[in-house]
């Protein structure tokens, strides 16, 4: 069975879509860009804000559904710099400390309203 996620602790979608969407024991988080929740405004500063508060806006969605950050074993980060690898992994360590999931991390040209960032996940029950 197909049931939409929404988080009202993480922005609405900006666009035709959902939050995330669980399919039985699994999860899918749409693309997280750093906005903030309160405002839906893009939060300004370092790639490393950034980071943190794309994967606190994954978070919320994941915890919403009932689900934790340590189920989550797929990735993907989305960047516009790959010259900010180092510092999105630094934040990116932070919240998958133990057995981490697999990743992707792939620049791209550009991403909604000028976030330099950009992660979505799968998480997974079982």
């Amino acid at each position: 069975m197909k049931k939409v996620v929404a988080a009202d602790k993480a922005p609405a979608a900006i666009g035709p879509y959902s939050q995330a969407v669980q399919a039985g024991d699994f999860l899918f988080v749409s693309g997280q860009v750093p906005f903030d929740p309160q405002t839906g405004q893009l939060v300004a500063g370092s790639i490393e804000a950034q980071a943190e508060r794309s994967l606190e806006n994954v978070k919320a969605i994941v915890e919403s559904a009932g689900f934790t950050m340590q189920q989550v074993v797929k990735a993907t980060v989305f960047v516009t710099d790959m010259g900010n690898f180092a510092p999105v992994n630094g934040v990116y360590s932070r919240y998958f400390t133990e057995n981490p999931p697999a990743r992707s991390f792939v620049a791209v040209k550009e991403l909604p309203r000028g976030a330099q960032v950009e992660i979505e996940v799968i998480v997974w029950k079982g």
